[in-house]
């Protein structure tokens, strides 16, 4: 199954045996130092690689944060209109690219709807990323927190053909292991973002409940 082609494609990451040596040899002085600061990011490489070789490992999830504090995540049960995404749980993703959408996205400082995922289709990652059109043109961006949770208590959601969700839910609280620092010119996928009409979207949702993600022409 294809998907359309306003899903954002994953970027190339480099498979270098040296590159990833010194991802796992950070990621390890970042696990031996504990989760009360952020990771000491020393690699000539975008962070959003160190994340998704992280997320790749699969013995980690991913959840993003504006709040850099966080020391325990306990389940909440999220505006979702999907069984699996309102559920009461802890939410993470297993991909290191999504949840830094939710770390650099200010929702505090003005209302803003949201409509994204990520999703594996034959074997690779894909996007879709949008918010409220006024949200938007305001650029609602900030320096947020992604942090590394053990996936041991983690479910995966169903996979929907040869589509699957890389979004992840546990029912149990969760301490995080590890948290680095991004900022919006981190994620690879700033000027990509949509802008979607709050009542369109709406609309389009609730005649086609199973269209997601209901996008409007640019």
């Amino acid at each position: 199954m294809s998907l359309p082609d306003f899903w954002l494609r994953r970027p190339p990451i480099p498979t270098s045996a040296a590159l990833r040596e010194r991802f796992d040899a950070m990621l390890d002085e970042a696990l031996a130092a504990g989760p009360d600061r952020p990771v000491d990011y020393h690699v000539d490489a975008p962070k959003w690689q160190l994340l998704c070789h992280v997320a790749d490992r699969a013995d980690f999830v991913l959840h993003g944060s504006g709040n850099p504090g966080i020391t325990e995540f306990v389940p909440r049960r999220p505006p979702d209109i999907t069984d699996f995404g309102s559920r009461l749980a802890v939410f993470a993703a297993a991909d290191g690219i999504w949840p830094m959408f939710y770390a650099i996205l200010d929702r505090d400082s003005a209302p803003v709807s949201m409509c994204n995922a990520c999703v594996r289709a034959g074997g690779e990652a894909r996007y879709h990323f949008s918010i409220s059109a006024p949200a938007l043109a305001r650029r609602p961006w900030r320096a947020g927190t992604v942090y590394l949770l053990p996936s041991a208590t983690f479910e995966r959601e169903p996979a929907d053909g040869e589509i699957r969700s890389t979004q992840t839910a546990s029912p149990v609280a969760v301490r995080p292991v590890a948290k680095l620092t991004v900022r919006p010119d981190d994620f690879p996928f700033l000027d990509d973002v949509h802008g979607h009409r709050d009542a369109e979207l709406l609309a389009r949702a609730a005649a086609a409940p199973d269209g997601f993600p209901w996008h409007e022409p640019r």
